[in-house]
């Protein structure tokens, strides 16, 4: 076993045997959020269920907005987040005087998908994204985005407007968080835009990059152009490199101090930080340095 991975076993089990028996310790583990972090942080727990049969972990997604909405307000332990707070957040934070910690877990690439029977548009720019999507847009037709391409009215899919992921997207190609047209098919729910893409030639939508790998047979993944002008599709490896920019990025957990002084809470971030590594790539997200795991781990001993 190597030294890293030795060290992080070793603190698992102090923490462990800090709080007693594994089977003896009892509570709950309240979460909300973020849909496109939802598949990590529920493969963490449905392992950490195994380990803590007594510790019940809850899972919602009402996307990153409304689950903020909910841990500002004392509702859950810990809000999955496909973004940082934003300021307003950190305000209504601040005036209810709450202390949290920010835990980057892993990269995601945010992916740009069509319909499998379309040849066309497998590759964009981000000014032909922008074009698409913004305030204000006039684009109707595949032709109005480029004139070689069909004169057929598209079909947008996105997130939902308290999603993480819609406010990255539109800020990233929109210039401003929010900037968007109103007018697409809006969800939450990642699957809801999967099936519609899948289901429709004229379709086009966004989502986190584990919901793209998961269902890669039934749509395609856009090759967008970088700063470079070379267009990339999204993978492990141009994620991690960061070459699939600008749609890469990280994904975090927030969670109150107060909950984390709770020993089942503290001992789920335990387990989620020793684990999370082994599982990005299976669930579709890319893994941060070994370092930065052992870092936020040596933070949480002071509770």
């Amino acid at each position: 076993m190597k030294l890293f991975n030795f060290l992080i076993v070793m603190s698992l089990l102090a923490s462990t045997q800090s709080f007693g028996k594994t089977k003896d310790l009892a509570g709950k583990v309240s979460i909300d959020g973020s849909s496109t972090v939802y598949p990590i942080t529920e493969a963490i727990a449905e392992e950490f269920r195994s380990v803590y049969p007594k510790i019940r972990v809850n899972i919602g997604v009402s996307g990153t907005g409304g689950g903020f909405k909910k841990f500002i307000a004392g509702e859950v332990d810990v809000n999955n987040a496909s973004r940082e707070m934003k300021g307003s957040e950190i305000e209504a934070a601040k005036k209810k005087s709450l202390k949290y910690r920010e835990i980057p877990v892993a990269f995601d690439g945010l992916t740009v998908v069509i319909n499998k029977e379309n040849t066309w548009a497998t590759k964009m720019t981000t000014d032909q994204l922008k074009k698409i999507w913004d305030r204000g847009s006039k684009v109707k037709t595949w032709k109005d985005v480029d004139p070689t391409w069909p004169d057929r009215d598209i079909k947008l899919y996105g997130a939902g407007t308290d999603s993480g992921t819609f406010d990255y997207f539109t800020e990233v190609i929109n210039g401003k968080s929010g900037q968007c047209r109103s007018d697409f098919q809006k969800s939450e729910d990642d699957n809801v835009i999967v099936n519609g893409v899948a289901g429709d030639k004229d379709a086009l939508g966004f989502f986190g990059y584990a919901y793209y790998k998961e269902n890669a047979s039934k749509i395609t993944a856009v090759a967008i152009s970088n700063a470079k002008g070379k267009f990339v599709h999204p993978n492990m490896d141009t994620i991690r490199s960061g070459e699939y920019a600008p749609l890469s990025r990280p994904v975090y957990l927030y969670v109150l101090d107060a909950s984390l002084a709770r020993p089942e809470v503290k001992a789920f971030f335990n387990y989620y930080l020793t684990t999370v590594e082994s599982i990005t790539e299976d669930v579709g997200f890319v893994a941060l340095q070994k370092e930065q795991y052992a870092s936020e781990l040596e933070k949480l001993k002071k509770f």
